[in-house]
């Protein structure tokens, strides 16, 4: 990817989205984007178009599924620079990871550096570290020198976010 632009333009959303019909066409993973609940207040009565609407409460993760057999959960997120500022993660994401964590599942973080066109995985554990190091008045962020370069996520073969291979690294480090 190093020299291209492949990434750029298109949201993380969109990319995932292929990746993981690309992993159900394949029978390799069954993941949905758990849409945002919201409340309408005002409707376009002659199209019926929501026009205002609010949040009726706090999303867990962007996705959830089941990769042959382990329920994996995760969040995708974007950042423009080299800093990751850890508002963009918010409590009760972590909190649902760590509970999702606790029923035997994987969670973790799929996170788009646009500026340079990288991906990364990012094991639960390994956010958790950044946000209780924030939680305890350290930095407020990360920065890609923090970031694993054996996380990395190399789109290909007709995936963008090819994932199940670092979800793999994932299950056996943990043993």
């Amino acid at each position: 990817m190093s020299g291209s632009h492949g990434l750029r333009g298109s949201t993380l959303e969109a990319l995932v989205n292929i990746a993981i019909k690309r992993y159900r066409e394949d029978g390799l993973a069954l993941i949905q984007k758990i849409p945002t609940p919201i409340t309408p207040v005002e409707i376009e009565q002659e199209t019926r178009h929501i026009t205002l609407a609010y949040f009726d409460q706090k999303s867990t993760v962007d996705y959830i599924g089941v990769v042959q057999g382990i329920p994996v959960c995760f969040d995708a997120k974007e950042s423009k620079i080299d800093t990751f500022p850890l508002a963009n993660v918010h409590e009760h994401q972590m909190l649902f990871m760590e509970d999702f964590e606790k029923q035997d599942g994987i969670a973790f973080f799929v996170l788009l550096l646009t500026h340079r066109d990288e991906l990364f995985y990012i094991p639960y554990r390994s956010m958790k570290y950044f946000w209780d190091r924030a939680q305890s008045g350290g930095r407020k962020s990360f920065t890609y020198g923090e970031l694993d370069q054996d996380w990395r996520i190399f789109p290909g073969a007709g995936n963008p976010v090819p994932f199940l291979k670092l979800l793999q690294k994932d299950m056996d480090e943990r043993g």
